[in-house]
C-alpha cells in the first residue's frame, strides 16, 4: 500500500472526507489501480431497523469511493488530477448480512485522456459471492486547464 503522504495531491485515505468520516469508512489499500475499502457494520447505518440490514446508500457511498481511489491510484502521483463521478451503474444481488463488515474492491483497466473506467465488487467475505457490482466512468480533468476558462463563452460554432 502506498503512504498517503508520498503521492503530491493525491490521498489514499478517507480522513478528508467528512461523508465517509460519518459512515466509518476506511482505505485498506490503493496501489496500481486498485482500490481496497472497509465500512464497518454500524447500528447507525442500518437501512430497515427489523432486519438490521445496512441501508443501499452506505453500499453505493463505498463502491463509488472505492472507484475513485482506483482511479487516483491508477494516475499515479505525478498525474493527479480532480476526478468526478460521470456514470455509477450499481447491481445489487443480495443484501448485505446483519452485524458483517462490507469490503470493495475496485480496478481501474482503462484510462483515456479526459475519462477513466472501473469496475467493482461489494461483498464481505469473497469477492465471487457479491452483494453488489458497479461499472462506473470518471472524467478526468484536463491537467493545467483553470476551471474559469472559458466563462462566457459560447461553444465553438455558436453565438450568444
Amino acid at each position: 500500500m502506498s503512504d498517503p503522504d508520498t503521492r503530491e495531491g493525491w490521498r489514499p485515505d478517507q480522513r478528508h472526507i467528512p461523508h465517509s468520516l460519518a459512515i466509518g469508512m476506511r482505505m485498506i489499500e490503493a496501489a496500481g489501480g486498485v482500490a481496497l475499502m472497509c465500512v464497518p457494520y454500524d447500528a447507525r447505518l442500518v437501512g430497515n431497523p427489523a432486519t438490521g440490514v445496512l441501508h443501499g446508500g452506505v453500499i453505493t457511498s463505498v463502491l463509488d469511493s472505492a472507484s475513485g481511489a482506483a482511479v487516483g491510484s491508477a494516475l499515479g502521483g505525478s498525474g493527479w488530477r480532480p476526478i468526478a463521478t460521470l456514470d455509477l451503474r450499481i447491481d445489487y444481488m443480495k443484501p448485505a448480512a446483519p452485524g458483517r463488515d462490507v469490503m470493495a474492491r475496485a480496478e481501474c483497466y482503462k484510462v483515456t485522456r479526459n475519462v477513466a473506467f472501473v469496475r467493482g465488487v461489494a461483498y464481505h467475505d469473497d469477492p465471487s459471492d457479491p452483494i453488489a457490482t458497479t461499472v462506473a466512468t470518471f472524467m478526468l480533468s484536463t491537467p493545467g486547464r483553470d476551471a474559469s476558462e472559458g466563462k462566457g463563452q459560447s461553444p465553438p460554432g455558436r453565438t450568444k
